[in-house]
């Protein structure tokens, strides 16, 4: 199956999680083991109403499929995370 993207790419990832102290800079750490361009300074961050969740949008710049895989599978692994879109 052909590939939809082509390399390289600014990619944004949406993270969805528990929102507690370190959330955003274990989320931080997991983008740059994969990305090491990635500057946390961009990460977009948006509270839910009742502080309960905390969703980071993190624009890489993707240099291949297999990038974005190995990301996609370390951040759905790690324990705070609800959803990665």
């Amino acid at each position: 199956m052909a590939d939809l993207l082509s390399f390289p790419t600014w990619f944004p990832i949406k993270i969805m999680g528990t929102c507690s102290e370190d959330f955003a800079q274990s989320v931080a750490r997991v983008v740059i083991r994969h990305a090491p361009d990635f500057d946390p300074g961009t990460m977009e961050m948006r509270a839910s109403a009742q502080r309960r969740y905390l969703s980071l949008t993190c624009t890489i710049h993707a240099t291949s499929r297999d990038q974005l895989d190995g990301l996609y599978r370390e951040l759905t692994a790690h324990p705070g995370v609800k959803v990665v879109l």
